[in-house]
């Protein structure tokens, strides 16, 4: 009786019980039902769009910063990734929006910052803005937890040891180990960075590559034979008062992801589905992925966050 009470709600129920519930509860209720599930994923909904009011500045929801993340849920996700104030450099502080670092006007010194997550499987894409001056060295790409995030004079510290993997926006030179690993992208004169324009990362974990995209053009492999390790996104910066945005954009679909897709179809949404660690396995990745966001390479984006 009270399970077909639950599965008969109406939506304006649903949104007023949902909005006090936190992400990991609404993740279970998605397991619940049908109409519950159907509910959820509609990720520009109420439920999501008062979460997003709790959790995000008002600033960044008004802001261009998040266009490519159009809904309130892919919004929320992209928070839960933003960069970490607890691991960055003590010359770098976080804006109040949560996506944006500010480097402090010190001399001599070279900064950096990580994302709250990192990543040892899958695929994942994010967008990095660097909103200020360059200077001589402005590093972009990925780092383990490590990497330093400070040292003495203006360096490329992102790609400076076996830890970090950085592309420097400034000459297009790759970086690691200390080494330049050769220009990027392998093109004649290729154009230097702009400031404002969003390039896309790319980390596949799954084939252990680092890649770029500039202005929606695949600009290639940049790092391969990455180890199997927990990844973070990362830069490093030297010039003062220079800010940098990252927005997490989501993994790519690929193969499995499409084979928990129809798993899901098959079984998680009748009612007398039993197997219930399937049932966890499925929802779990589904209901944390929306709307694909297509790259130029014809590989689906999809948003993910992480529950």
């Amino acid at each position: 009786m009270v399970e077909e009470i639950a599965r008969t709600l109406p939506d304006n129920v649903l949104e007023v019980i949902f909005s006090y519930l936190d992400l990991h509860d609404l993740r279970n209720c998605s397991l619940v039902c049908k109409n519950w599930y159907r509910f959820l994923n509609d990720e520009n909904n109420d439920v999501w769009r008062l979460h997003c009011i709790r959790k995000l500045a008002e600033e960044a929801l008004k802001s261009d910063l998040l266009s490519s993340v159009p809904t309130y849920k892919a919004k929320l996700r992209a928070f839960y990734h933003a960069w970490n104030p607890n691991d960055c450099s003590r010359n770098v502080y976080i804006k109040p929006s949560g996506f944006t670092l500010h480097r402090n006007p010190v001399a001599q010194s070279t900064d950096a910052a990580r994302g709250k997550i990192g990543f040892r499987h899958g695929r994942h894409a994010w967008e990095v803005i660097w909103e200020g001056p360059l200077g001589t060295v402005a590093v972009i790409g990925i780092a383990t937890k490590e990497a330093p995030l400070q040292c003495h004079g203006y360096v490329a510290l992102l790609g400076s040891d076996d830890q970090s993997w950085g592309w420097n926006l400034v000459d297009n030179h790759l970086l690691h180990n200390g080494d330049s690993q050769g220009n990027y992208p392998l093109l004649n004169n290729a154009p230097k960075y702009q400031v404002g324009e969003r390039i896309r990362v790319i980390l596949d974990c799954d084939d252990n590559t680092l890649s770029f995209e500039k202005n929606y053009e695949f600009l290639g492999v940049a790092f391969r034979g990455l180890p199997d390790k927990r990844l973070y996104p990362s830069v490093s910066a030297v010039y003062g008062n220079t800010e940098v945005s990252m927005v997490y954009l989501g993994p790519p679909l690929d193969g499995h992801a499409v084979q928990l897709c129809v798993a899901l179809r098959a079984h998680t949404l009748h009612e007398d589905c039993t197997d219930m660690m399937e049932v966890n396995t499925l929802v779990d990745h589904i209901f944390n992925t929306q709307t694909g966001i297509k790259h130029s390479t014809g590989v689906q984006c999809e948003q993910t966050f992480k529950m």
